[in-house]
């Protein structure tokens, strides 16, 4: 049997990491009321996530001419909260908008292996348009605040050093910081 938390409409919704760069754990983080809900998500969910809340937005604004404000992440509250206790791994997930209440749904399905005798969690966020803008910009930052990436071989560049692989042994390593 799942089990499914909905948060309609959630107070804030982050994204957040823990961990040193090239150790991250990314999550997602919802609240509604005193109700928290963490999940992990993986970087590239992150990026995408952020990717797909910018086009729906654009979206909304050309055909419901309705423009979402543009937000200042210095001005919000975009910290992960504590308890940080995950609930599941994302591996789906879903955005949509809700044109009647002026609100996009984001909806999260667990990942399970596919022997998993059970059904995957399920997670569905409601959200404003600005509270949406703003877990845009945060993922993109969040994923922006990674390890460096090689312009040779286009792999992140590790704290301790880097082998690029297209250099043939013809470089010396390079290193971060």
């Amino acid at each position: 049997m799942s089990s499914e938390y909905e948060f309609d409409p959630a107070d804030f919704i982050t994204v957040g990491t823990i961990g040193a760069p090239g150790e991250r754990i990314f999550h997602l983080q919802a609240g509604e009321g005193s109700h928290l809900l963490t999940l992990i998500i993986e970087k590239e969910q992150a990026g995408a996530l952020s990717e797909s809340i910018s086009k729906i937005l654009a979206e909304v604004a050309e055909k419901f001419s309705r423009l979402t404000d543009a937000a200042n992440l210095q001005d919000k509250d975009v910290d992960l909260r504590e308890p940080i206790l995950p609930v599941f791994r994302v591996g789906q997930m879903g955005l949509g908008y809700d044109e009647e209440n002026d609100r996009l749904i984001l909806v999260l399905n667990e990942l399970l292996p596919e022997d998993a005798p059970d059904e995957p969690r399920v997670a569905r966020f409601s959200a404003t348009r600005e509270q949406m803008a703003i877990l845009s910009q945060q993922a993109a930052h969040m994923v922006a605040g990674g390890r460096p990436i090689c312009g040779n071989c286009g792999r992140p560049i590790d704290p301790e050093e880097h082998f690029c692989p297209p250099s043939n042994g013809h470089r010396k390593p390079v290193h971060w910081g």
